[in-house]
C-alpha cells in the first residue's frame, strides 16, 4: 500500500463503520476488513476502479463525489475517508462539511502544491510542476482545487474544525523531522485526521 494509505490503516478503529470517497481499486478497505473487521463502502467513478472493487470482495457504489453523499444518513459511519480526490472536486469545503455529517471524524490526504520541489519547479523553469503527487499537465489535469497544509488549516479553522492530527508523506515515506517542522515546504502529501467541535 502507498504509505498514507498505511497510516491511515493504523489510524482507523477496529470494528468501525468506514465511506471511503474516491476508493479506486478498494486496497484500503479490503485491508481495513481483513485486518481490522471493519464494514463499510468505497464510492468509486472509475469503471476499472469498480470492477477492482469487486474482484476483491469490497462493498463500491459508482457515485460521483460532486453529488454529494445525500444517500448516506447523518452519522451513519464512523470514519469517512478520502484519499487524493478532495483538490478534484468542484467544492472541496462542502464536501468537508457533507463527510463530517456522515461521520463525526474523518480523514483526508491531498497532494501539497506548496512542496520545495513544486516551487522550484514553478518559480525557475516557469511551468507548472509535474510530479509524482501532481502527475498531469495544466490542461489534462483532474485537480482543479490545489492547496497546501496552510489553506487546509485555514479552512478547518473558518469552520470550527479540530485537527486530531496530522501526518506529513514524501514520496512513499511518511515523512522525517524537517517535514514535520516544516510540512507546508517539505511535505509533498498532506494527511489529516479531523472531527466536528460539536
Amino acid at each position: 500500500m502507498r504509505s498514507d494509505l498505511t497510516l491511515i490503516h493504523q489510524w482507523v478503529p477496529q470494528g468501525a463503520r468506514v465511506l471511503d470517497l474516491g476508493c479506486g481499486d478498494g486496497t484500503l478497505l479490503h485491508s481495513l476488513a481483513r485486518d481490522k473487521g471493519v464494514k463499510g463502502y468505497g464510492l468509486e467513478i472509475d469503471p476499472d476502479g469498480i470492477t477492482a472493487c469487486i474482484r476483491k470482495g469490497v462493498n463500491v457504489i459508482e457515485q460521483n463525489l460532486d453529488d454529494g453523499l445525500a444517500n448516506f444518513e447523518d452519522e451513519a459511519c464512523d470514519v469517512v475517508i478520502m484519499t487524493q480526490a478532495l483538490q478534484a472536486l468542484r467544492r472541496p469545503d462542502r464536501m468537508l462539511d457533507e463527510m463530517l455529517r456522515v461521520a463525526r471524524e474523518c480523514i483526508i490526504t491531498f497532494p501539497n502544491f506548496a512542496y520545495w520541489r513544486h516551487r522550484v519547479h514553478l518559480g525557475v523553469r516557469g511551468y507548472m510542476p509535474v510530479s509524482k503527487s501532481l502527475p498531469h499537465a495544466w490542461y489534462d489535469t483532474p485537480n482543479i482545487h490545489l492547496s497546501t497544509f496552510n489553506d487546509f488549516e485555514a479552512l478547518c479553522r473558518d469552520k470550527g474544525l479540530t485537527i486530531i492530527d496530522r501526518a506529513v508523506g514524501i514520496k512513499d515515506h511518511e515523512g522525517r523531522l524537517m517535514s514535520r517542522l516544516w510540512p507546508n515546504l517539505f511535505g509533498e502529501i498532506a494527511i489529516f485526521r479531523i472531527t466536528r467541535d460539536n
